[in-house]
């Protein structure tokens, strides 16, 4: 007998189907699975077999093949394992052929016959619905993540009995009810009331929220850079619908939902350390799985101590930072991934971390300052679109007890500006000042007289590359949003310019 089951396969956040066929012929006991499986798919025959056994089914002893199609195409994970337990069970007559054949399946058999958890979920139920594979049977940890589609018919299953008795009509499974999404009320531990001083470096870090822009703080030790970082997030405004479903979709791809489910609603904050590999950060392994960079996908990506990352690692996110995804490339999987996040680096100026300091002396020499700091290479510099510099805050500001300016009270300023934003480019299909490209640049970065010739002068004086002045344009176009300026005017210029001073200070640019 053959029974056909079908099931699903991701590459990258891409889902197709994949065909489990389970033939069953008389003759010598045996099991083959073909169509390009990996280890992991052909240790299912021992998981199918004591699942199948443990569950109170007679395994069948007769030459079984299970054939994954389509079969040129290299199949990874333990997601077929209860679909190749039913194709068997419903090739040997143990449950309608014909019923099963109607249900996509997916999960992970344990010994004892339960199902567990798969990675990968969300994109696959996505592209099912939108071939017309509405009625899926899945691991229940998986239910709540899948059940977020509209028109799904999601069954949750803990066991493959229960898959079993549900085919046979023996018993009724309701379906996952339908996830509205909703944003969710996000609480913070950082806020920025809680950061004393440091008002220039808290208006630029409000600048690159409102723009999601990239910004680099340089200072002393214990001078609030970290504290900083981590307060950015509560003042970046809440994720809509498609923002929530893009992060999940590689969340789910990750690994990353499994005993979660649902959507994501809050804004990813991603603070790899800085041993972090290249696939660690851009993504990679046997599988491409998505990095850091990609977990970061509209939220923030911090990267403390930056020039302590690798040089290779560092200029591995030049073209994501330029382009807004990757694409990883492993010899048996390739897949693109987006990665448009708010990139948040902080560093020392100096290995010791005191020069510049009013409280320290720095005890390094100008040859290892000039190659700690040339870590950082020109091109990344250019990306990072501003440049702040944070020095010890002073006892009367640590002591006053004065609160700050809240988080809330900015991130109304910076939903305010993006709103703009999301206007301004509603037929361009972009969300945020950062993802102008020259067109966009054009159409609405007019600048105002005073601008033009502030432009035109630093341009000459500052060695400005092309890549910097259209990204000083850019921030200076955020900053001409958050005061409701339909031109951009010479304070704007003036302003985005101070956020690139750093690069002749410590850079020599």
């Amino acid at each position: 007998m053959l029974a056909r089951i079908t099931s699903y396969a991701l590459s990258g956040l891409v889902g197709y189907p994949v065909t489990v066929e389970t033939d069953l012929t008389f003759g010598g006991a045996s099991y083959e699975t073909v169509g390009l499986p990996d280890n992991a798919v052909k240790e299912s025959k021992e998981r199918v077999h004591s699942a199948i056994a443990n569950s109170g089914f007679a395994f069948p002893q007769k030459r079984i093949v299970v054939n994954l199609a389509p079969a040129d195409v290299r199949k990874e994970g333990s997601v077929y394992d209860l679909p190749i337990a039913i194709g068997i069970l419903a090739a040997e007559g143990e449950l309608p052929k014909a019923y099963a054949e109607k249900w996509l399946m997916l999960g992970e058999l344990a010994l004892d016959g339960s199902v567990r958890g798969i990675s990968g979920v969300l994109p696959m139920v996505i592209d099912a619905c939108e071939r017309g594979h509405t009625n899926i049977i899945l691991p229940k940890v998986n239910a709540s993540e899948a059940a977020i589609i509209e028109g799904a018919c999601i069954i949750p299953v803990e066991s493959l009995s229960e898959a079993v008795l549900f085919l046979r009509g023996l018993k009724r499974i309701d379906p996952q009810p339908f996830t509205a999404w909703s944003a969710a009320e996000e609480a913070h531990e950082a806020d920025f009331a809680l950061i004393k001083g440091q008002q220039a470096a808290k208006r630029a870090a409000e600048v690159a929220a409102s723009g999601n822009h990239n910004i680099l703080m340089v200072g002393t030790p214990g001078s609030g850079k970290t504290m900083l970082a981590r307060s950015i997030p509560s003042i970046l405004p809440s994720l809509s619908n498609l923002e929530a479903l893009e992060i999940t979709k590689i969340h789910s791809a990750a690994g990353l939902l499994k005993n979660s489910g649902g959507l994501v609603n809050t804004r990813p904050f991603r603070s790899p350390h800085h041993s972090a590999s290249i696939p660690a950060l851009v993504g990679g392994g046997s599988r491409a799985l998505p990095g850091e960079i990609s977990l970061a996908h509209y939220g923030v990506l911090f990267l403390d101590e930056l020039p302590e990352f690798s040089k290779s690692a560092l200029e591995a996110l030049r073209q994501p930072l330029e382009d807004g995804f990757v694409t990883v490339t492993r010899a048996a999987a390739k897949a693109r991934y987006p990665a448009d996040f708010m990139l948040v680096a902080a560093m020392n100026p100096c290995p010791c971390g005191n020069y510049g300091s009013r409280q320290a002396r720095c005890r390094c020499t100008q040859f290892q300052i000039e190659r700690y700091r040339n870590r950082i290479s020109g091109p990344l510099l250019d990306r990072i679109d501003l440049h702040i510099e944070m020095t010890e805050v002073p006892y009367t500001d640590l002591a006053s007890k004065e609160a700050g300016e809240p988080s809330s009270v900015i991130r109304a300023r910076v939903e305010n500006a993006r709103r703009i934003q999301r206007e301004r480019f509603k037929q361009d299909g972009i969300l945020f000042n950062s993802q102008m490209g020259s067109k966009q640049i054009r159409q609405y970065c007019r600048l105002d007289p005073n601008a033009e010739r502030l432009l035109e002068l630093s341009f000459n004086k500052l060695n400005l590359s092309a890549r910097a002045y259209t990204r000083l344009i850019k921030v200076a176009r955020t900053i001409a949003d958050m005061a409701s300026l339909a031109d951009i005017s010479g304070e704007c210029i003036a302003e985005a310019l101070q956020y690139r001073s750093l690069d002749a200070k410590y850079w020599g640019n």
